[in-house]
């Protein structure tokens, strides 16, 4: 019998508040060259033949205001539009438990990433299928510092070993959500420092003994984060000619 064909689903994370935008509007719903800024990662998943189902997360109050948006750009793999948490592990684990059950592997998107690539997501697709777990990243170009808490330099690292990790962070679904609900027996029974708790990798790290490998992120797979980044997200597009009307 030959072997079935694995599952995919994208979980793409829009919760945050974006306070450092100073903006009225969200930046996961703010206008980018047309369209809003999670349309972007939505339509990649959307447009990719092996992405079987899309799980949203959006902050609370919003899921008609997403609801619009999937109607609006012909998002059709949307499968569950869920509310977020305060805390980003918090909300990615209300979306994990709104995946499809029939999934094999996910691919944990930030939202506000609108630059993801086909090819960005088919590595994805082909490690996350080889290694039950892996993690877009681009090796650091800058000098880094280690500083004591009065900011004086103590140390300089080997930035040859350093990595700036990005989305997808792609699992196995039995392996994320097993790390996630090791997460929360640990919180509950013994309580741990949450402020640790940076990305989904941190979690697969310490809570299973599976290790996460790294892949080949894009440096244009930006996150927006300040007006700043809109602007460099802008110039992008419009280079790429994929601002709407282009």
């Amino acid at each position: 019998m030959a072997a079935s064909t694995p599952k995919y689903t994208a979980l793409v994370m829009a919760a945050g508040s974006g306070t450092r935008m100073h903006s009225s509007v969200k930046k996961q719903f703010a206008d980018l060259c047309g369209m809003p800024v999670v349309a972007y990662s939505l339509l990649a998943f959307e447009k990719n033949a092996r992405i079987s189902a899309i799980v949203l997360v959006v902050p609370k109050g919003d899921t008609d205001e997403a609801l619009k948006i999937c109607m609006k750009y012909g998002i059709h793999k949307v499968r569950n539009i869920v509310e977020g948490s305060d805390q980003r592990f918090k909300s990615v684990y209300n979306g994990l438990k709104c995946v499809p059950e029939d999934t094999d592997y996910v691919l944990i998107h930030d939202g506000v990433r609108p630059l993801i690539t086909q090819d960005l997501i088919d590595r994805s697709l082909k490690y996350v299928l080889l290694t039950r777990a892996c993690v877009a990243a681009v090796p650091v170009t800058d000098t880094i510092k280690r500083a004591n808490s009065h900011g004086f330099i103590t140390d300089t690292l080997d930035r040859s070993t350093l990595w700036s990790i990005q989305t997808p962070q792609s699992f196995s679904f039995p392996l994320i959500r097993e790390a996630y609900e090791s997460l929360y027996k640990t919180i509950r029974e013994y309580g741990t420092d949450e402020s640790r708790i940076t990305d989904d990798a941190v979690i697969v790290e310490n809570m299973t003994e599976c290790h996460v490998r790294l892949i080949a992120g894009d440096k244009r797979n930006l996150k927006i984060t300040t007006p700043e980044d809109m602007i460099i997200a802008q110039a992008y597009l419009k280079e790429q000619g994929q601002a709407s009307g282009e």
